[in-house]
């Protein structure tokens, strides 16, 4: 049974592997949470859908290739948020759980 809020995506983390039943952006968003950029990252390198890319930003963001982020924004049809990086995290949680 897939995670339903917040609490319990965070909950999950304590978990050896995401919930199967979660969407490849939470699974990314998952690996990143536990602290393994490089597996949250190949979750999404090589997906072209808007949602992937918006995580992408995000991880190259997280990483400080602020160029490689703002490319990735671009390409999900946003712009660089002004808010720290565990409130853009948490956002992306929240909004592909309810995806």
């Amino acid at each position: 049974m897939a995670v339903k809020n917040l609490q319990e995506f965070k909950t999950s983390l304590n978990a050896e592997s995401p919930d199967p039943g979660i969407s490849i952006q939470l699974q990314s968003l998952w690996y990143d949470g536990k602290g393994n950029w490089e597996k949250a990252h190949r979750q999404v390198d090589q997906l072209n859908d808007q949602a992937s890319a918006r995580i992408h930003a995000y991880l190259h963001r997280k990483e400080g290739d602020i160029w490689n982020a703002d490319y990735w924004y671009r390409r999900a049809g946003e712009s660089r948020p002004d808010y720290s990086l565990n409130d853009e995290w948490e956002a992306l949680v929240l909004r592909y759980l309810t995806d």
